[in-house]
């Protein structure tokens, strides 16, 4: 499927250090276009960065409301964008739903960028709960889960980030929000202002639950789930954590990870997500991070399952995302790797504003996809790559360094595309993790050195 180009421009901008600066320049227009088909992560398109997916099902449909990441400089921007679908593997991107500074601007008392949002539906209205770079909190209303929000007002005098608006059975609405010790307290029923006479504080913390902050709580079969940013890994929130209660305000017990992103990128630092129930199918949505940053995130989503005593089944991150795995015969997009170990990272591509690569790719590196659907009687292996300062690629299935599938000597280069090709041989069928090690000289050098990049590959 075409995708049409939303991002207009890619700046490279050097630094004093050295450095490369990556900006990306968003297009004007509120537009709803294909995003992708299949299900297969990210679920954003290329060359668009949304992060701190929030999911709620209304009107049958899954509406993920995300910040808006276009530098690798700072958190966010002063726009949201908007995806939906109907079945988790057709999405479609809604373009500046909401902003808080030019032409679609809905914070009329404020141009600070805007963090993560939540939103919710009440009456046939749509409410998009935003928090600013200031660290005040507001809510914005539409006619459409889609937006255009507008006439946006403060939430009282809170400060925090991170809103989540909870709605109980009985149709009682809940506002938390914050870093570190989350907070909560009743909506009132103009679901724009707080009850603050049930403020809750410490609901979920970071010593007793391991809670950073991107607060997200939903109900199933009795037990609230409070789901956040998890920091009990590696000392950094990669995690998608969750802690469960018989009651919305708690007690909150630390139950464990539903899925972690560390592994998606060299400098990968925060997860914000979100669990949501579709078509009788449970998911999580979460963001990986690009561009060996912390930042120009990418929403993703993931199947998982419950167990008897309501715990979630933690899951891995994986290519396929919602679908099914993706067939080997198919043209693979390089960025749609799951984990990398060593370097490579996904980067735009130099002049394209829609198409994303792998790139960092040096010696003793690795990247994976998960998971591909083998048929049987391949015999090739087909890749785009750029070549720079060349090496060799060995492919396994499995990350089995024991028997190799293929191998394919990349030539030195000047930055030129090329597509090559090697045979395959002794290919397990069925779907299995896809792993390329990566091998080449230092050319002398004390450090490692970029080999080449790669834009796609297929088996035939």
């Amino acid at each position: 499927m075409k995708i049409k180009c939303l991002l207009a421009t890619l700046l490279v901008v050097s630094c004093a250090s050295g450095e490369q600066e990556v900006k990306v320049v968003l297009a004007e227009g509120r537009e709803a276009v294909p995003a992708g088909e299949f299900g297969y992560n990210p679920i954003c398109p290329m060359g668009v960065y949304m992060a701190d997916p929030s999911a709620k099902v209304l009107d049958g449909k899954m509406y993920v409301a995300c910040s808006l990441d276009l530098t690798t400089d700072i958190w966010c921007t002063g726009y949201h964008h908007m995806l939906s679908t109907e079945d988790a593997l057709h999405w479609t991107l809604h373009t500046n739903v909401f902003a808080s500074k030019g032409p679609y601007d809905g914070v009329p008392y404020s141009d600070a960028d805007l963090y993560a949002p939540d939103i919710a539906e009440k009456d046939g209205r749509y409410y998009l709960y935003y928090d600013l770079s200031e660290w005040t909190e507001g809510v914005a209303v539409s006619d459409s889960p889609t937006g255009p929000f507008t006439d946006g007002v403060q939430i009282g005098d809170i400060r925090g980030i991170d809103p989540c608006v909870f709605i109980d059975d009985d149709g009682q609405a809940y506002y938390f929000w914050d870093q570190f010790s989350a907070r909560g307290a009743k909506l009132n029923p103009d679901m724009t202002t707080l009850d603050m006479s049930t403020l809750h504080e410490g609901i979920v913390t970071e010593k007793e639950h391991g809670f950073h902050e991107g607060s997200f709580v939903f109900k199933r079969d009795g037990w609230y789930y409070y789901v956040y940013a998890d920091i009990s890994r590696q000392n950094m929130p990669t995690c998608i954590g969750y802690s469960m209660s018989r009651d919305v305000f708690g007690p909150y017990e630390y139950k464990g990870v539903i899925v972690d992103s560390n592994g998606c990128d060299p400098d990968v630092w925060n997860n914000h997500g979100s669990v949501v129930e579709l078509n009788g199918q449970w998911y999580v949505l979460y963001h990986r991070s690009t561009h060996h940053s912390s930042k120009l995130r990418k929403a993703c989503i993931e199947p998982i399952t419950f167990n008897a005593d309501g715990t979630i089944n933690e899951v891995e991150m994986t290519s396929q995302g919602a679908g099914k795995p993706i067939p080997a015969t198919s043209t693979i997009d390089a960025a749609r790797a799951c984990l990398f170990n060593g370097g490579p990272h996904v980067r735009l591509m130099e002049g394209r504003s829609d198409r994303e690569i792998i790139s960092g790719l040096v010696d003793g590196s690795k990247a994976a996809w998960k998971y591909i659907d083998f048929p049987a009687g391949l015999h090739k292996l087909t890749m785009r790559v750029r070549a720079l300062n060349g090496g060799h690629i060995t492919v396994t299935q499995d990350q089995s360094f024991s028997g190799w599938i293929a191998g394919l000597d990349v030539p030195k280069g000047k930055g030129e595309w090329m597509t090559l090709e090697c045979e395959v041989e002794d290919v397990e069928e069925g779907p299995h993790a896809l792993w390329f090690m990566f091998s080449g000289d230092y050319g002398g050098r004390k450090h490692p050195i970029d080999l080449f990049e790669i834009d796609w590959f297929t088996f035939e």
